[in-house]
């Protein structure tokens, strides 16, 4: 039920789009990265679901394992957080990736991989690789291993995903992405047709985060880079979900009608009236919908076949 001042209804969604204006608004030209990234932890540290959550090095990476009580030892999620590889951490997405784990019944690991400017492109990737490697050496077998990310972290799960496939590793058992940042050329139609609809992301903004992530010589259409234009051949099944007011809908959209036509498992979800990385907001009703669905999808390929419901 939406909220009401006067005769404006106040919607859920309406009050997630005001607490990221008001980060926003706090930042300024002389901002520096250090502060956006405290900022952005303090805005969503917190967890309020009962996981336990466990300090790791993945192979010289830092992470966390977030643990619900009862979920199997020999199964895994590898969670990539976003923020246009600039900003997001292990605290920022801990209570997204919380609410994964505890609907999913299964562990995730969430990794601080590193980001730019100080380490750019392929310095994420290779953190992501380490960190795959790393549970790889815990004896996990690939097919008990699913890989999820939001945004830049879906990015993440693509493209780390494509170099396993390059360097003839056995890949996971499944992706699972949320509003993923495939195309850093940002060539997608949705930029237009959503630019007055979505509250944050603009065209510009995204330019500017992939010049960050690439430096002023990178090349944005690298398929590690921007894995719309990669060969989508042998992934595994892939689950999509994307807001329809988000100026990167088509990131998403047209990731997945490449998957199909490359002969992909992949089913996309476009989430109606919904903005970038809805899930990351509790107080949305949608985002546990997604989530729950999303847990589906997770448990399905991880072979976890108790029923769980999420919070």
């Amino acid at each position: 039920m939406a909220s009401t001042s006067g005769d404006i209804a106040i919607t859920p969604v309406d009050r997630a789009i005001e607490r990221l204006r008001a980060i926003y608004r706090g930042w300024t030209r002389e901002t520096s990265v250090a502060q956006m990234r405290s900022d952005w932890d303090d805005a969503f540290a917190g967890c309020s679901v009962p996981v336990t959550c466990q300090p790791v090095s993945a192979g010289g990476v830092d992470g966390e394992w977030l643990v619900p009580s009862g979920s199997p030892r020999d199964k895994a999620i590898l969670y990539f957080h976003g923020g246009g590889f600039r900003i997001g951490s292990v605290a920022s997405h801990r209570g997204l990736a919380a609410r994964i784990a505890d609907a999913s019944g299964c562990r995730v690991l969430s990794v601080n991989y590193r980001l730019a400017p100080e380490h750019r492109f392929p310095a994420a990737l290779d953190d992501a690789l380490t960190a795959y490697r790393y549970l790889r050496d815990l004896e996990l077998r690939p097919a008990d291993i699913t890989f999820a990310g939001d945004s830049a972290g879906g990015n993440l799960v693509l493209v780390a995903m494509l170099a396993a496939r390059e360097r003839g590793l056995p890949l996971p058992a499944a992706g699972a992405l949320m509003s993923p940042w495939t195309d850093l050329t940002a060539s997608g139609a949705s930029y237009e047709s959503r630019a007055e609809a979505d509250p944050i992301h603009q065209r510009a903004m995204i330019l500017a985060l992939a010049k960050n992530y690439l430096g002023k010589d990178g090349d944005v259409s690298d398929p590690l880079v921007s894995p719309l234009y990669a060969d989508l051949t042998g992934l595994p099944p892939l689950l999509v979900q994307v807001g329809d007011r988000e100026t990167v809908r088509d990131d998403s959209v047209n990731l997945a009608a490449r998957a199909k036509t490359a002969g992909g498992d992949v089913e996309l979800q476009v989430w109606d009236g919904m903005i970038h990385v809805f899930q990351m907001f509790p107080e949305i009703p949608q985002a546990r919908e997604a989530i729950a669905s999303l847990a589906v999808f997770l448990r399905n390929h991880l072979h976890i076949g108790h029923e769980r419901a999420p919070q």
